[in-house]
């Protein structure tokens, strides 16, 4: 194990109930969630300016993570679409497939899909949005039904969703989640 030892932690003696690990990387880093790691991986690769190894990630995040640990992050991360890899001799370099939000969007839009009643689900979060988040909602999904695709940037609207019909009425869960518009 290339001369690494795994018994007691220096000077510490060890915490009982915590095994033979002590205080070791190895443990620190099972103790951080799968999503945790998996954005940390994703802010190391932003700072990079450009496609970046998984050795240069690795140091980036402190070097307290195995090698293997960073693979397999970014490997399940290429599994989701959220890194892209190209072959860079024997190994792969990794870029970012999208911004923060992008990656957010990607992981809403999976949950969604993993639901049986996608309509409840979207009537359900429409309902809980905040007044500012649902004017922006509403300002985006006017600008995609006139426009095609929209910006976040786009200036607020005091007009609700436009349907295929005109205008939905004030209150409707369905044309407020969406679910009314067919692409």
């Amino acid at each position: 194990m290339g001369g690494k030892s795994f018994g007691k932690a220096p000077g510490g003696g060890g915490t009982p109930g915590r095994g033979e690990f002590g205080d070791s990387g190895r443990e620190r880093a099972r103790r951080r969630g799968q999503g945790q790691l998996e954005a940390q991986v994703l802010a190391a690769l932003h700072e990079a300016s450009g496609p970046a190894t998984a050795a240069w990630v690795q140091e980036r995040l402190g070097g307290d993570l195995a090698y293997t640990t960073v693979m397999t992050i970014l490997s399940r991360l290429h599994a989701k679409q959220a890194v892209t890899r190209e072959r860079s001799g024997r190994a792969y370099v990794w870029t970012p497939a999208a911004d923060e939000a992008g990656l957010a969007a990607l992981r809403m839009r999976r949950v969604l899909d993993g639901e049986p009643d996608r309509d409840a689900v979207l009537t359900s979060f429409v309902s809980a949005l905040s007044a500012h988040d649902e004017q922006v909602l509403r300002t985006l999904l006017d600008r995609a039904t006139t426009d095609g695709p929209a910006t976040a940037d786009a200036p607020a609207t005091a007009d609700g969703p436009v349907t295929a019909d005109g205008p939905a009425p004030a209150g409707d869960p369905a044309a407020e989640s969406g679910t009314d518009r067919r692409r």
